[in-house]
């Protein structure tokens, strides 16, 4: 019951950053900008530093490097060659990309919902960092799972459909853990895999989206602000 609660929190997270995001539509340059920051900032300040910390227990650095590339990668070929990347000319609209993007966000939630269950399996004061950790991004997460479905053609129905299954994710992956566990040589694997994922959320949609037809000064601003809030956040827990 404890763990349920606590995985909660990270539901509550994500539904009130995708709120926000909701809420104040006519700045989405602005909170695009925030979140490509808060992006990058969760891939290079907190999954990093985790996928290395734990993926060199089990494998060489480069091997860890490897996942990282396989995220950015394999990103970039489903972004490009299968969910057909469109053009500025295209206003950058593209229902599937909108689709795919709130997917693997909401993948994610659920694997920060089973990060804090095998935590919470080791011991309770690793669980507890590991929820201060995901609470730290999960807001963000929200945000741009909205983003992602209103900039590419969603309704507003769709953006909130979508921001309900992200937030119930971290509840979902919680409850998983009870039934079975990820083996701990491959933790820090799939981290990885989400840091190259991110990297290239935020360098090759959020940040160009949020500089489109908008004053690049005020959007870069909010992009190094995103990054430096979670820099704090992460060196705070």
């Amino acid at each position: 019951m404890t763990l349920l609660l606590i995985s909660l929190a990270a539901s509550i997270a994500t539904f009130v950053g995708g709120s926000f995001a909701l809420r104040f539509r006519d700045q989405l340059h602005l909170i695009l900008g925030f979140s490509a920051g808060a992006v990058a900032g969760v891939a290079l300040f907190d999954l990093l530093p985790e996928a290395i910390g734990l993926g060199t227990l089990y494998h060489s650095a480069a091997t860890v490097a490897l996942f990282i590339a396989l995220g950015f990668f394999g990103y970039l070929i489903l972004d490009r060659l299968i969910l057909l990347h469109t053009h500025e000319e295209d206003d950058g609209v593209n229902a599937p990309r909108g689709f795919f993007g709130a997917f693997t966000l909401s993948a994610h939630s659920l694997l920060d919902g089973m990060a804090i269950g095998i935590g919470f399996q080791a011991s309770a004061a690793l669980g507890i960092v590991v929820t201060a950790a995901v609470l730290t991004h999960d807001f963000s997460d929200g945000i741009n799972t909205v983003n992602l479905v209103l900039k590419n053609g969603g309704s507003w129905k769709r953006a909130f459909n979508w921001l309900l299954v992200d937030a119930a994710a971290p509840v979902l992956g919680a409850a998983s853990t009870l039934l079975f566990r990820i083996p701990e040589p491959y933790i820090g694997l799939v981290l990885a895999v989400f840091v190259g994922t991110f990297l290239y959320l935020s360098a090759s949609d959020l940040i160009p989206e949020s500089h489109h037809r908008h004053p690049r000064a005020l959007t870069t601003i909010m992009t190094i602000l995103g990054a430096l809030t979670l820099y704090m956040v992460v060196r705070l827990v």
